[in-house]
């Protein structure tokens, strides 16, 4: 069964104009947004020239776009495929933004690109490789809106000031929350140019987020994917409409976009998930939303202490010397004092307890 590289190979010969964008050409641009592309894409700042998937594949320094990220080689194979193709090289790419800020807890990064009818795509980046931006997809469990969702707003209303035309917005799994919820929190000028937004595994949002937005004037424009054995884009949702794809990919693992199985333009859908599925997300949910603030704070900002105990700044760090942060952070774990220790261990057993509740009582639905 194809993937989205396999997509491109086959279907690249065809104009947008020829062949409207899909899901699965969302999927790829949001592929796509977590290259690194400060060296060739001009800045929202600028409002340069936006510069073709082509041109960058040309540069001799190309592979720089590759740097510090998992999926090397398939992003390789993609980046290639896409600027090699009639429908994808000569795509514009503009308004590229990447911030990453440890005191402000915010990884953040979007970029746009300029359609053959001139409409736009603003694609959010997800988690990237570095510790910071593990802890800030933690982070959508509280209540206050994140400073990257307050980015993603502004830069949402920003450059679809700049275009008279309509735009699509979307992401891969943060990016998919953030291009949520900046669609619901834009401005009404704003939102009246949205065509679409695509969720693909991005996170939900608690209740009281989802009130404080504008989701009913977009709801009907948001298509959200998922593959059967999700976890991030179960966390926090509602069980609102959704597609299931299928994925080559086992357990976590189906979160790898590359791995969601494609057919032509569409995703290849999936049967229902299980009912012990089911139950599991809705536990954890139900557990994520029994936690005060206080007992949410301690929780994460505890788990990222002791994993930044690994001196690790990115996930590739860790993997390069794994025994030696092991070892730092089961170090860190041990001088945690005794009164955090109790209330990390208060909260996990209430996960568990909400577990057992359900399974003993049958309390989920579909």
């Amino acid at each position: 069964m194809d993937n989205i590289i396999d997509y491109v190979k086959k279907f690249g010969d065809k104009t947008f104009s020829q062949r409207p964008l899909n899901e699965v050409d969302s999927l790829v641009l949001c592929q796509l947004v977590y290259l690194h592309y400060e060296k060739f894409v001009p800045g929202v700042e600028k409002r340069n020239m936006p510069v073709s998937i082509q041109s960058i594949y040309q540069d001799p320094e190309r592979d720089r776009i590759l740097d510090d990220y998992w999926y090397r080689e398939n992003n390789r194979e993609l980046f290639a495929a896409a600027a090699e193709s009639v429908r994808f090289g000569s795509l514009k790419m503009n308004y590229y933004v990447n911030i990453i800020n440890e005191d402000q807890e915010t990884q953040f990064s979007a970029m746009t690109y300029v359609l053959e009818d001139k409409n736009i795509y603003i694609a959010y980046r997800g988690t990237d490789a570095t510790i910071v931006g593990w802890k800030e997809d933690m982070n959508l469990a509280f209540s206050k809106p994140l400073h990257s969702q307050q980015l993603a707003v502004e830069y949402m209303e920003r450059v679809a000031g700049y275009v008279a035309g309509e735009f699509y917005t979307g992401g891969h799994s943060k990016g998919g929350n953030l291009a949520v919820y900046a669609a619901m929190n834009c401005n009404e000028k704003t939102r009246e140019k949205l065509l679409k937004v695509f969720n693909n595994d991005g996170p939900g949002f608690r209740p009281e987020i989802r009130e404080q937005g504008n989701f009913q004037a977009i709801a009907d424009r948001v298509v959200k994917f998922i593959p059967r054995s999700s976890l991030v884009g179960m966390i926090l949702e509602d069980h609102c409409d959704y597609e299931i794809v299928e994925s080559k990919g086992i357990g976590l693992l189906q979160h790898n976009a590359y791995s969601w199985k494609t057919d032509g333009g569409s995703f290849v859908r999936a049967k229902n998930m299980t009912a012990s599925k089911i139950m599991r997300d809705a536990s954890l949910n139900e557990w994520i939303l029994s936690l005060t603030e206080e007992e949410t704070h301690a929780f994460v900002d505890t788990l990222y202490e002791v994993v930044s105990a690994s001196e690790a700044s990115n996930v590739f760090e860790f993997g390069a010397d794994w025994k030696k942060c092991l070892q730092n952070i089961i170090a860190a774990a041990k001088g945690i004092d005794n009164t955090t220790r109790k209330g990390i261990q208060k909260t996990a057993h209430a996960f568990f307890d909400i577990l057992l509740e359900n399974i003993k009582s049958g309390n989920f639905r579909w």
